[in-house]
């Protein structure tokens, strides 16, 4: 079992990874953290003007992926998924520590071999959980760069993706547990004759 902590430690940190290189590299590609973070002032702090940094240049370069698909752009979230709950973060935090804990007792059932759906959606919920934890807790928002064309809702980022993947993945492991369940609660039951 030891084994296999340590299989799922290496899949959530390089999923996690993943998702700090792409957020460093969208950011780079639009000026760096250090402009980002001062045209978000600008855009949010009426005590912040352009003329305090002449020349900074707040446009979003986007790069296209898939035209009329998808694209990458840019945005800080300071909410939940999607843009909800902006600006709470003590109820991020509250939130990051009730789920560390879920993700302990959930970890307990974890198994590649007979619970594949459950094992994966734990996993990326976890790698989901902490790659947006991460910009939570050190720059008190989270960059955002994806941004589907044909469905516009929000602009998300690789550990929301995560996240979403590991809930509808556990959603599938619990119907497939239900569905077994029952089969093999009725199995040993003998049918009556007509």
């Amino acid at each position: 079992m030891k084994k296999t902590y340590i299989i799922l430690a290496v899949i959530i940190l390089g999923l996690v990874g993943i998702d700090q290189l792409s957020k460093t590299l969208i950011l780079n590609h639009n000026g760096g953290r250090q402009t980002r973070e001062i045209c978000f002032d600008i855009q949010n702090d009426p005590d912040v003007t352009y003329a305090m940094y002449p020349g900074i240049d707040c446009s979003v370069s986007d790069i296209n992926i898939i035209p009329g698909f998808f694209h990458f752009t840019f945005s800080f979230n300071t909410g939940a998924s999607f843009g909800s709950f902006k600006g709470n973060l003590t109820l991020f935090y509250i939130i990051s520590v009730f789920a560390a804990g879920l993700f302990y007792f959930l970890l307990r059932d974890v198994n590649w071999k007979t619970k594949k759906w459950y094992t994966a959606a734990v996993v990326l919920m976890i790698a989901g959980g902490i790659g947006n934890f991460i910009d939570r807790l050190m720059f008190q928002k989270v960059t955002d760069f994806i941004e589907l064309e044909f469905m516009r809702f929000a602009i998300f980022n690789f550990a929301d993706m995560c996240l979403v993947v590991g809930v509808i993945l556990f959603g599938i492991d619990l119907v497939l547990e239900e569905i077994h369940g029952k089969h093999k609660s009725t199995e040993g039951i003998e049918q009556p004759e007509d």
